[in-house]
This record gives structure tokens, sequence and C-alpha cells, in this order.
């Protein structure tokens, strides 16, 4: 049981940047336009969380269903990815960020792959702000990954089947060994979690707005931090046993 909180910065931030297509196609641009325009957001959002003290920044940078949009918008994100790696790993690890990718890697590019695996080794060591990056993530496949890799080791009697508890399961998700996510902020105006942290986002604080990812900046992260610092954190205890704590 977690104990219940209010007020204060929340320790893990998770982020669905949407909006960057209609970003582009209210100024009748093509979509990748909207995209670069995103990257400017991702490093604003990304320095202003380290410079307050947040501990980990996840991004859901791209997703499982991600896959099915036309190929020529997949594989201009891929190259993205590729030349973001190149631009901004060195400034990431000079500010002593850690890097994290999450998701199915195995579906991305040899190229890419290496450059993520470059990019943790590189960072690995370093003690500031974790950036989890997701990339091919699906919270389904994430659960079921899990519970295959337990399955295994209960088959192979590395563990007894009746130990299977929320911990265990915990501790093979993609997020293990960081706290779940405090407050997840879902911009572009729709309010879902689209396959995101399903196990992870049990008892995070909602945030939803109507801003389109290429326009959200500081003051909209303040925005959103403001609104958690007013939430009255329960963890199902009643509203008078949490205010008792």
């Amino acid at each position: 049981m977690k104990n219940p909180s209010s007020g204060g910065i929340p320790r893990h931030i998770a982020v669905i940047m949407d909006g960057n297509g209609r970003w582009a196609a209210a100024r009748a641009l093509p979509r990748t336009a909207g995209h670069g325009m995103g990257v400017r957001s991702v490093k604003q959002i990304v320095e202003s969380c380290a410079q307050r003290g947040i501990e980990a920044l996840t991004l859901f940078a791209f997703s499982s269903e991600n896959w099915q949009r036309p190929r020529e918008e997949v594989s201009m994100l891929m190259n993205r990815f590729l030349e973001a790696l190149d631009e901004e790993v060195e400034g990431l690890h000079r500010n002593g960020l850690k890097i994290r990718f999450i998701g199915n890697l195995s579906q991305l590019s040899a190229a890419l792959r290496e450059r993520m695996e470059a990019a943790m080794r590189l960072t690995a060591d370093n003690t500031g702000m974790t950036l989890v990056i997701a990339v091919a993530y699906g919270g389904r496949w994430d659960i079921a990954t899990a519970a295959r890799e337990l399955a295994r080791r209960a088959a192979a009697g590395e563990i007894r089947s009746d130990a299977i508890d929320e911990s265990a399961v915990a501790a093979h998700l993609q997020l293990a060994q960081l706290p779940d996510p405090d407050l997840l902020i879902r911009t572009g105006g729709e309010q879902r979690i689209s396959n995101f942290l399903l196990w992870n986002l049990a008892y995070t604080e909602l945030y939803f707005c109507d801003t389109l990812w290429p326009d959200f900046g500081v003051k909209d992260l303040d925005l959103a931090i403001e609104f958690f610092s007013r939430r009255q954190r329960r963890f199902g205890l009643t509203p008078g046993q949490a205010g008792a704590r």
C-alpha cells in the first residue's frame, strides 16, 4: 500500500505527446512539420523537468499501434529518432541524465537499436533525471510479456507459481525499478490513455489539456504540476483517512 500524499512535485511524469499532425494540418503543412516542431517541445520539457527535480520522465514516442500509420510517416519518424539520438545524447549525458528505452525494440532497425543501446550504455551511471522513451510500446504487450516471462520461470522451477503476486509482475514490466508515474499528461484534447502503461497508471493523476504538443511549453508544464499539487492522493482510503495521515 502506498502512502497517501498531496502537494509537491511529482517524482515521475508520463506524457502522451498528441497533436503533431493536427498542428501541421491547421497550418496547411505536411505532418512531418508537426513532428519536427514536436521535437522542440520535447527538448523544452526534458530540460524543464530536470530543472524542477523530477526523478523520471517517460515520453510516449511511438506506440505499437503507430506501425499502422502511412509508411512514409513511419519511416520519417524512425529517421527522426536516429537524428535525435545523434544530436542530443551527448548533451543529455553532460547534464547527467540517464536514458532508457522501453518497448518491443526488436521491431526496430538494427541501426536504431544500436544507437539506443549505445545511449543507454553511455548514460547508465548518471544520477540525474531518468528519461524514458517508449518506442513500439503497448501496455497490453508489456503485461503479456511479463506474464510470459513469469510463466517460463515457473515452468523452469525458478519460482513457485503461488509466489507470483503484484510485486513479481511489476518487477518484470518495462518500467521495473522506477516508481510508477504520479502524473500523466496528455496533450491534444483527447481523454484516454491509448494502451500506455496500463499497469503502472493504476493510481496516476490524469491531466488532459487541449494544447497540441508542438505548442506545449514550460507554462503548460507548470499548469499540469500545479494541478497535481492540488490533488489528494488517497490510494483507496477515504478522504478522512488520507487527511489523518
